[in-house]
């Protein structure tokens, strides 16, 4: 078997467990009823399914390193340039996200916060995104996804700024956000979110590479997402 082949099917085998697990999640949140913690469905579910996902790969994680020590970041690493890549990034995506919901409540395209603006529903909704969000994707999609891919995918395009590793992974994280039904086949996915999911992806993993460390990965990943769902509820508090 020639090594473009034996990269191919290594590429695919982690794509179906990336894109697997999760779906596999979503069946395991499915087992539980929320209604009466949760009657909007705003933060239970998906907290269960991150949950769920966290734990599924913590439990892949622990068994590779048995048959093969790698290191999956799992230490803080450079601290230095974690704390600066942070702090840039928090800055940066603060004022785009800000730009980005002024342009689109002038524009007439945006989409408020999708459960009612309760106590329980912003709450619950915003620990979802600060505690498990970041700390469940990135585990999965850098820790996991970017050493794998590494044993066989090497080599940096970009001027050598990107590793091709973390470029395949934040392309299978792009994905991950595109929802499927199979009765019958549907894709159901926003463009913009897709593309944002890959460039994010890319960041993310950059700062994994960088800093040798996922938990900075995790830290940007709920920043980013705190700093969305926030600016959204505060516009949709304005608007409505």
């Amino acid at each position: 078997m020639n090594k473009a082949l034996q990269k191919s099917l290594w590429i695919l085998f982690l794509a179906v467990l990336l894109l697997g697990v999760p779906r596999l999640s979503g069946a395991i949140a499915d087992l539980f009823n929320f209604q009466a913690i949760d009657p909007d469905g705003s933060y239970a579910w998906i907290s269960v399914h991150h949950i769920a996902q966290a734990l599924i790969f913590i439990f892949i994680i622990a068994a590779t390193a048995r048959f093969k020590p790698l290191d999956f970041g799992f230490k803080w690493g450079h601290k230095e340039a974690g704390k600066k890549y942070v702090l840039l990034f928090t800055l940066i995506f603060s004022a785009g996200s800000l730009v980005n919901h002024v342009i689109t409540i002038f524009t007439g395209a945006f989409q408020p916060f999708p459960y009612p603006l309760t106590a329980t529903n912003i709450f619950g909704q915003m620990g979802f995104q600060l505690f498990l969000s970041g700390p469940s994707e990135e585990l999965i999609f850098r820790a996991f996804a970017i050493t794998m891919l590494a044993l066989v995918i090497r080599g940096r395009f970009f001027k050598g700024k990107i590793s091709y590793a973390n470029l395949i992974a934040a392309v299978i994280f792009g994905l991950a956000h595109v929802g499927i039904s199979f009765d019958p086949f549907t894709l159901n996915y926003h463009p913009f979110q897709v593309i944002l999911s890959i460039g994010l992806g890319i960041v993310y993993g950059d700062c994994y590479e960088k800093t040798g460390s996922v938990y900075y990965p995790m830290i940007l990943h709920s920043i980013s997402n705190v700093v969305m769902v926030g600016l959204t509820i505060i516009a949709t508090f304005l608007l409505t």
